[in-house]
């Protein structure tokens, strides 16, 4: 696997998962418009670490969960 620069996160558009609830817990947010990868982050800790996936790999794992594959 090839290491890539990513962009700095916190200059990214994000959006919380419709999934998130407004009383805390299981909140998700991704980062849109960052190209080949797709930065995530717990949005309770908006200046904390991020993880960034492909974005192939990140459509799949979407794909999955509409589907009910994984359990949400």
């Amino acid at each position: 696997m090839e290491r890539k620069s990513l962009p700095d996160p916190n200059d990214a558009a994000w959006r919380k998962s419709s999934y998130s609830n407004q009383a805390g817990g299981d909140c998700v947010e991704v980062a849109d418009a960052v190209t080949d990868v797709v930065p995530v982050r717990d949005s309770k800790v908006p200046h904390g670490p991020s993880l960034a996936f492909e974005a192939g790999s990140w459509a799949a794992f979407i794909g999955d969960l509409k589907v009910g594959r994984h359990r949400v």
